[in-house]
C-alpha cells in the first residue's frame, strides 16, 4: 500500500520547483516533525524571532508554534505541556485524570492545526501540491478545517473549509476572517453526525484537478503527527508527574475518536508505558458500541463511520457519553453561578476552575469517559489517566446559549448547578462502556468496510492491511525520511537563513 501522503521521494520535480520558488519568495520555513515533538530542537534564532510574532498572526514563523509546548500566553515555550490534574472534588474518583490543553496552539486555539500541518507538508516536500495553482480542501466536523485554512494561508496557498452548516457560530466567524474568499467556506447539510455528506461534497470537488482533498479521516499524516507529537507530549506530562510521585502508573489514554488522529497517541503510549487506549463516542450515535446512528452535539468528534486511520485492533475500550451531559456541564463550567457552586459547595480549587475554560464540548466528553474508565477499573490514587482538551470553551458560547434554552428554561441557579454536577460528574456510571474482546475489535474494524470500500472506493487490500499491527508499527518510521526532505526543502528555499 502506498498512499499519496506516504511518499518518501519527490513525485513531480516541476511542482516541487514551483513550491520552492513560492516559499523562497514568501520566506516560509518548515519545521520538522521532530521539532514539533520537541521544540528544544527549534533553532535559537527562530525561537528568538517568534517573540515578535503574535500567536494568531498569519505569519510563517507560527508554523513553529504548532506543538503542545506553548505556554498560556501562546508566545513562549513551556518545559512541560500545560495541563491540569483534576481533583476528586470534581471527578468523584481517586485516579488522577490529567487534561492537556489544546487551546495553547496558535491561530485556531485548538490542536487540530497540528493534524493539518501533518497532512499538508508531506505533499509539499514530495512535489504533490503546488501552492501556485492547487486549492487545499479541508473536510471537517470541527476544528480541522480551521487548522487547514490557517496552515494554507501561512503557506501562501488557497484553503477551502468543508463543514456541516449546523456547527457553532464561532467556527464560522473565525473562518470568515481567515479565508481568502467567502466561497472558500462550503456548508454541507446537517450537523456533527453528517460525515458522509462532507465526503459526498469532497467527491464532487475532487473532479476538478486543481482541488486536492486532505481528508483527515483517511490521511496517515494525521495519524503519524499525533502518534509522534501528541504521544510524546503526553508521555512528557506523565514523566513530569513521576518525578514528584515515583509510584504512579499510566493506566489509560482517553480520546474521542473524531478523525482518529489524536487517538493515535494511544499507540505511542501503549508502546512506551503499556497503557490502555479508550475510544470515546456520542451515546446518541453509538457507532462502535452499538453499530448505531443518530445525531448529537458533541462537536468535533464525528461518527456514523469508522475512520480509515483508526487502529481499531489496538483499541481496548469504547465509552459513550451523552451530549446532554456535555451541554449541561458546559453551562456549569462557564457560568458565574456554576463556578460559585463548584468553588463553594464542592470546594473545587481555584486552579481547577480556571482550567475549565480550556475545555470545549469534546473535552468534557473526554473527561467524563475518563471518570467512567476509572470507575470501571477501580483505579486508585496512584493511577493516571491522560486525555486532551482539543479546544476551549471560547468556541461554544452560542452552544451554551442553546443549552440554556433547552435544559435550563427556568434559569440556571444553584439548584440547577447541583443537579448537573450530581447527575453527570458524581453520578457518572459504568454504563454505555465496553471492554473490547478480539471479536469486538473485528466487528468494529469490519464496520469500516461500508464507508471505505463500498462508498469511497478503497481496494479491499488497502482496507485489510490495516488489521495487521505491523502496518501501524511501520508508519512512524517514515518521519526520518520526511524530516530529511524538510531540511533539504528549507535549504533550497533559504527561508531559515533569512530569519
Amino acid at each position: 500500500m502506498q498512499a499519496r501522503e506516504l511518499e518518501r521521494a519527490i513525485v513531480d520535480e516541476s511542482v516541487y520547483d514551483n513550491t520552492v520558488a513560492r516559499f523562497r519568495e514568501a520566506r516560509i520555513a518548515l519545521p520538522t516533525f521532530a521539532q514539533l515533538a520537541d521544540p528544544t530542537l527549534i533553532p535559537a534564532k527562530v525561537r528568538d524571532a517568534l517573540a515578535g510574532v503574535g500567536p494568531d498572526d498569519a505569519h510563517p514563523l507560527n508554523l513553529y508554534r504548532v506543538n503542545w509546548y506553548n505556554d498560556e500566553s501562546r508566545r513562549g515555550f513551556a518545559a512541560v505541556p500545560e495541563h491540569v490534574v483534576l481533583p476528586k472534588s470534581l471527578t468523584g474518583v481517586d485516579a488522577r485524570i490529567v487534561v492537556v490543553f489544546g487551546n495553547r496552539f496558535p491561530m485556531i486555539s485548538a490542536h487540530k492545526v497540528l493534524a493539518a500541518y501533518g497532512c499538508l507538508v508531506p505533499r509539499i516536500i514530495t512535489g504533490q501540491f503546488d501552492p501556485t495553482r492547487h486549492r487545499a480542501i479541508w473536510p471537517s466536523t470541527g476544528n480541522y478545517c480551521r487548522g487547514g485554512v490557517a496552515i494554507s494561508r501561512i503557506m501562501n496557498c488557497r484553503g477551502v473549509a468543508v463543514l456541516p452548516e449546523g456547527m457553532s457560530r464561532e467556527r464560522f466567524a473565525w473562518l470568515e476572517d481567515w479565508v481568502v474568499d467567502p466561497s472558500d467556506i462550503i456548508r454541507t447539510p446537517g450537523t456533527e453526525s453528517n460525515v458522509k455528506e462532507i465526503y459526498d461534497r469532497c467527491n464532487e470537488l475532487a473532479k476538478d484537478p486543481e482541488n486536492v482533498i486532505f481528508n483527515q479521516f483517511s490521511e496517515f499524516g494525521n495519524y503519524i503527527s499525533h502518534y509522534l507529537a501528541t504521544g510524546s507530549a503526553l508521555l512528557n506530562v506523565y514523566n513530569s508527574m513521576l518525578e514528584e510521585a515515583p509510584g504512579l502508573r499510566l493506566r489509560a489514554f482517553v480520546s474521542a475518536t473524531g478523525s482518529a488522529g489524536t487517538i493515535a497517541a494511544g499507540d505511542y503510549l501503549k508502546k512506551q508505558a503499556g497503557s490502555l487506549t479508550v475510544a470515546v463516542e456520542a451515546l446518541e450515535c453509538a457507532t462502535m458500541l452499538r453499530n448505531g446512528f443518530g445525531e448529537h452535539n458533541i462537536q468535533g468528534i464525528g461518527d456514523k463511520h469508522i475512520p480509515f486511520i483508526h487502529n481499531v485492533m489496538a483499541t481496548d475500550m469504547v465509552v459513550a457519553v451523552s451530549d446532554r451531559a456535555t451541554d449541561r456541564l458546559g453551562v456549569l463550567f462557564n457560568s458565574d453561578v456554576g463556578r460559585a457552586y463548584l468553588g463553594g459547595r464542592q470546594a473545587v480549587p481555584r486552579e481547577t476552575m480556571d482550567a475549565l475554560q480550556s475545555m470545549g464540548l469534546s473535552s468534557i466528553a473526554n473527561v467524563l469517559a475518563a471518570i467512567k474508565t476509572a470507575k470501571y477499573h477501580d483505579m486508585g490514587p496512584d493511577d493516571v489517566i491522560v486525555t486532551v482538551a482539543t479546544d476551549g470553551a471560547a468556541m461554544y458560547g452560542s452552544e451554551r446559549d442553546l443549552a440554556m434554552d433547552k435544559y435550563f428554561a427556568g434559569g440556571f441557579d444553584e439548584v440547577a448547578a447541583g443537579e448537573a454536577f450530581g447527575e453527570h460528574l458524581l453520578g457518572a456510571t459504568t454504563d454505555h462502556l465496553l471492554e473490547l474482546s478480539h471479536a469486538d475489535r473485528e466487528r468494529i474494524f469490519n464496520l469500516g468496510y461500508f464507508t471505505w470500500v463500498e462508498q469511497q472506493g478503497m481496494s479491499i487490500e488497502e482496507f485489510r492491511i490495516r488489521k495487521d499491527p505491523r502496518f501501524w508499527a511501520a508508519l512512524p518510521e517514515i518521519v526520518s525520511d520526511w524530516d530529511r526532505m524538510i531540511d533539504e526543502f528549507n535549504a533550497r528555499t533559504g527561508a531559515l537563513e533569512s530569519v
